[in-house]
């Protein structure tokens, strides 16, 4: 069983990942996650372990944590605690320390034979306990624990053991700079978590459904397939489903980032977490909540959070040996060179002290994940999924694209152009079971077909039949249950044993049709259908190019002079035609050279299911209607515009871009520091504002990702 909770007051990333490692290891547990950005763990297991365990668990490595069940009684989500108010809070409290630490350090000198030793010390051991108190009492916490060796204990010991050799300001400095330095990655980590809440924030709350002659109101869960839901002008649809009632305007930009609104009227199909603009509507609900777009969207950005980097995970496990080696490393910079005549031990033991102060890796830590949170918010305001950090660092390998054509390039939009009747046959009579034949199909294509020639099938009899994957459909004539009507490409006709009478060129699809009978098989001609492009799919090409990425290919089942003219019109670097669903996986592995891990492939999510798999970086468009898009694709499109990948490309290269920055200068300058404080060329007042400005630095251009 899957079950979440909320894990209040955890801020720290290490302390994060030590959690996820120590509720593993109980029995019973199957997995178990934490998402740092929400705050949230999921634990799947067998429902033996309990909740009081979890947060003893939580505390003995965070002190202040606690877990709680997310849904509170009545089934409802416990909110999020308002960290942003406790931050401000801090900061306040914060600020009037280090007004009463400067004031101590303008007038204690001036007034220090006054004071005497003994009072000027007692002086600064008030200011210091203002500053350091939290910090120690987390520390006394954890000491007797497995996880004793975490900032807590680092930061209490180098400040007690300033006071040890009479530098009680540098004590201060470190509890006050280290809280503050704490405090700047808790906001940051805020403002990145509101990226991503805004998109849960989605979720609608309440449901109206018509019962018999009253209408009562219930929670989208309780909603089942065909209720009538009244939507009122400014409410949110709470499940997807079709308008029976009403006509108005629908706000989709929650889903799909696209601000203009779409009419709706009877018929028409709508989603759940969109906003209901002008107009009462009646939605019948096409299935329950769970089954509904807002909800799969939902799923994908929770899971998204949780999904750590390769270099999140990198950054995670090197910290956890970071710490004590360079605790361990401060051990014999205090004891060694003394013993070997090199020093005084106190000389020695200050310097010990500094690289205990650089060591803190928790800026660095937090501001990686804060850098992905603000990635993967900033494509979600642009209408693009993203299933975690780990994505990101795939797009960096990406060195080709591959796009379907029809719905992706093309609007997926058609229109029959041309009908040609094979000798013999009328144009009356190929229309007429072309169409049939197409009744048993939703592909776009026939739709079109039905579109033109749909009024030509007898009303009251249905067609039965079956599609073949990637090549058409086959159907039985009502009336005639002996004749078979195939319709789809050559590869179909093939298949059926169909010679056809010529080889006829076009721009656009053709779709051949042929009669089947026991003794015979008739070939009746051929209609052809073009598709339109999409008005930004040149642009699109144009942008990817401007990111750096030349090769830009496009698979497709359709036939070769179709996709040419496609090819042709958008300069692509080339193409694979009339290709099988599983024949894209070897066409894609051809183009890139035997390397599909570095491409990216854009498709439906529905026929491009295997090769969406099988390539480095699947993305998939439209996701609000395919089920294929959110099982498989690494990201989901929702608004069907390929400028999007532009935009993915982007926001992905802007964030590694902040990732690493903050890796190297933040180990960089703790290099340095730790070099200059061993030989004996920084002070204490120097290690504490590096260690505090790197966080800080860290965090601040980790939060630029949210903007990206």
């Amino acid at each position: 069983m899957k079950r979440r909770f909320i894990i209040r007051n955890l801020d720290c990333a290490l302390c994060a990942a030590k959690m996820e490692d120590r509720f593993q290891a109980l029995a019973g547990v199957n997995c178990a996650t934490i998402d740092l950005g929400r705050k949230i763990l999921t634990l799947e297991d067998d429902g033996s372990v309990a909740q009081e365990t979890l947060t003893k668990i939580a505390r003995s490595l965070e002190p202040g944590t606690s877990v709680e069940a997310l849904l509170a009684a009545g089934g409802q989500e416990r909110a999020p605690a308002n960290e942003q108010e406790g931050v401000r809070r801090e900061f306040a409290a914060l600020f009037a320390t280090g007004i009463v630490f400067a004031l101590t350090l303008l007038f204690g000198e001036r007034f220090a034979p006054a004071l005497n030793g003994y009072g000027k010390h007692a002086l600064y051991a008030v200011v210091y306990s203002l500053a350091a108190f939290p910090v120690l009492a987390a520390a006394a916490k954890t000491l007797f624990t497995r996880n004793f060796l975490n900032e807590f204990t680092l930061m209490s010991f180098a400040s007690l053991a300033a006071i040890a050799i009479d530098k009680f300001p540098e004590a201060i400095s470190v509890m006050l700079f280290y809280r503050v330095g704490e405090l700047c990655q808790e906001w940051a980590a805020g403002k990145s978590r509101g990226s991503i809440r805004s998109l849960i924030e989605q979720k609608p709350t309440t449901a109206r459904v018509m019962r018999g002659d009253e209408t009562i109101e219930l929670s989208p869960e309780e909603v089942r397939k065909g209720d009538l839901i009244p939507v009122k002008p400014g409410e949110k649809i709470p499940v997807d489903g079709v308008v029976r009632r009403g006509v108005s305007g629908i706000d989709t930009s929650s889903l799909t980032g696209e601000h203009l609104p779409v009419s709706a009227a009877e018929g028409t199909s709508v989603y759940g977490g969109t906003l209901n603009l002008d107009g009462t509507l009646v939605i019948e609900a096409s299935g329950s909540y769970e089954d509904s777009s807002v909800a799969r969207v939902m799923e994908m950005v929770e899971n998204a959070v949780a999904r750590k980097s390769p270099t999140e995970r990198f950054i995670t496990t090197f910290a956890r040996y970071y710490t004590p080696a360079v605790a361990a490393a401060a051990l014999l910079v205090a004891l060694l060179p003394p013993l070997l005549a090199l020093g005084t031990f106190k000389d020695w033991f200050y310097r010990a002290l500094i690289l205990l102060v650089i060591s803190c890796p928790c800026g660095l830590v937090i501001s990686i994940p804060l850098a992905y949170f603000g990635g993967i918010g900033a494509a979600s305001r642009k209408g693009i999924l993203v299933k975690g950090g780990g994505v990101f660092d795939s797009l960096h390998k990406v060195n080709s694209i591959f796009f379907d054509k029809t719905g992706t390039l093309t609007k997926g939009v058609f229109e029959v152009t041309e009908v040609r009747p094979a000798p013999g046959v009328s144009r009356d009579e190929l229309e007429r079971d072309i169409a049939a034949a197409e009744t048993v199909s939703n592909h776009p294509v026939a739709r079109s077909i039905m579109s033109a020639f749909g009024h030509l099938v007898p009303v009251g009899e249905a067609v039965t039949g079956a599609e073949e994957p990637g090549m058409g459909v086959t159907a039985l004539l009502p009336g005639d249950r002996d004749v078979r009507v195939i319709a789809g490409n050559a590869a179909l006709m093939k298949k059926y044993g169909v010679t056809i009478s010529d080889n006829p060129q076009a721009v656009g699809t053709l779709v051949h049709a042929a009669r089947l009978t026991s003794e015979e098989s008739r070939y009746l001609g051929c209609v052809i259908v073009s598709d339109v492009l999409r008005a930004d799919a040149r642009g699109a090409i144009e942008s990817i190019r401007a990111n750096g990425i030349d090769k830009v290919y496009m698979l497709t089942g359709d036939r070769e002079s179709a996709a040419a003219g496609v090819a042709d019109s958008l300069g692509l670097s080339g193409y694979k035609s009339e290709l099988m669903p599983d024949g894209k996986v070897s066409a894609l592995s051809e183009l890139a050279g035997g390397s599909p891990a570095n491409t990216l492939f854009v498709g439906d999510g529905v026929n491009d299911g295997p090769v969406l798999a099988g390539c480095g970086v699947g993305v998939a468009m439209g996701g609000l209607g395919s089920e294929v898009a959110v099982e498989i694709a690494d990201a989901v499109i929702l608004d069907d515009s390929p400028m999007r990948v532009a935009e993915l490309l982007s926001v992905s290269r802007f964030t590694r871009k902040i990732v690493w920055q903050n890796i190297i200068v933040a180990m960089t300058i703790k290099i340095l520091f730790m070099a200059l404080g061993v030989f004996g060329l920084a002070n204490l007042w120097e290690a504490i504002f590096a260690d505090v400005g790197v966080a800080v630095l860290a965090v601040l251009n980790a939060s630029r990702a949210v903007r990206a």
